[in-house]
């Protein structure tokens, strides 16, 4: 988190407020003209400093809503009609697997990953905290409603099994813990189509999961593979 906002300002305010004193104590001990000068001065800084609050403020608040950063890379291998090898990169913040590489065999036509969110209240997100998550599934999914039922299934547990990692979807059940600042707690997924070459990469936002075709093979399924 960029902290400057705050700290500049109250930087630049306490010194408004120490030319302030400085200036009454002067027209007080019989110095009016630069006493009258440093009045001046010190709330000319001190209004200064409060513009510069509320302007930082108000950028802050643009960069932390809109905030995201990166959970996985996926990239896909045809096997066969309908199934795939899938790759996926967990990123350094993704679970106790940090930056490993796991394998998997997907069937369907779209890949699904899901995680479970802890997301703030505006008001703790404009103060630095992000929506947290916990990676919880990788599937397969098919267009076809015959083919969901009936075609062979895959999915794989992607949740942390460290004894020692803290369970955030257990705690911002308990608000008496983290008191008014979790706004919700919820199922995120985001899911894209699959096709032979494809690399997707899968952000977490201050709203839940979304995923990006980063290569021509996965744009060209993406523009295509929704029907």
């Amino acid at each position: 988190m960029v902290w400057w906002w705050w700290i500049l300002p109250a930087v630049i305010g306490l010194a408004g407020v120490v030319t302030l004193f400085a200036g009454l104590g002067a027209l007080f001990g019989g110095r009016p003209v630069s006493g009258l000068l440093r009045t001046i001065g010190g709330a000319g800084v001190g209004a200064a400093a409060g513009f510069l609050a509320l302007a930082g403020m108000n950028v802050q608040t643009y960069s932390r809503l809109t905030y995201e950063r990166p959970v996985a890379t996926l990239s896909l291998e045809r096997v066969g009609p309908q199934h795939f090898t899938a790759h996926l990169e967990l990123a350094d913040t993704a679970s106790q697997r940090r930056g490993s590489l796991q394998t998997y065999d997907i069937h369907g036509d779209e890949w699904r990953i899901e995680a479970r969110v802890l997301r703030w209240k505006p008001w703790a997100n404009v103060l630095g905290l992000d929506s947290q998550y916990q990676l919880d599934r990788l599937s397969g999914r098919y267009i076809r409603t015959e083919d969901e039922l009936n075609a062979q299934r895959s999915a794989y547990d992607l949740r942390p099994t460290e004894e020692n990692q803290i369970d955030l979807w257990a705690l911002g059940r308990q608000y008496d813990i983290l008191g008014e600042a979790v706004d919700t707690l919820y199922g995120s997924g985001a899911a894209m189509p699959m096709a032979d070459g494809a690399r997707y990469e899968v952000w977490i936002t201050q709203s839940g999961l979304i995923a990006r075709a980063v290569n021509p093979q996965a744009q060209e399924a993406a523009a295509s593979g929704w029907r």
